[in-house]
């Protein structure tokens, strides 16, 4: 793998760690706790993953400007800061519910997780967006 391929290797990740989320959300909604542990773990690591994959990229390479123009630009601009807020507070967030859940302390778990899925789906598929429209939704000038 070249770091030419790390922004698909990254949106790869987010959109794997997006589905284990699903598929935990499932898992547990039909008391399959072995199952979600299992998928929520795994989701943790491919973002953890993913984490290290985008610091290394964006040491080497900096920030990649986007060249669309208009309200394409005010569209991107949109998603590009609610995922950037948002993922600042998925980590911490994660963490804490991941080690609740480890611990058995499932109802202080559950209502942490309220709040952690839909933040780390958001940030996880917005990934995924940011990519396709930074990489493939404007051709390169």
């Amino acid at each position: 793998m070249t770091l030419a391929d790390l922004p698909a290797a990254n949106a790869t990740l987010n959109g794997l760690s997006a589905l284990l989320l699903l598929a935990g959300l499932g898992c547990i909604k039909r008391r399959q706790v072995t199952a979600h542990k299992a998928c929520m773990v795994a989701a943790f690591v491919v973002s953890m993953l993913f984490l290290v994959c985008y610091l290394v990229y964006h040491a080497q390479v900096g920030s990649v400007p986007f060249k669309g123009l208009g309200a394409i630009r005010t569209a991107y601009l949109t998603i590009l800061i609610t995922h950037t807020v948002l993922a600042v507070l998925v980590p911490p967030l994660a963490i804490v519910t991941l080690v609740l859940g480890l611990r058995g302390r499932f109802v202080r778990h559950a209502r942490v997780a309220r709040w952690t899925l839909p933040i780390w789906l958001y940030v996880s598929v917005t990934g995924v967006v940011v990519y396709l429209m930074l990489y493939h939704l404007v051709p390169p000038v």
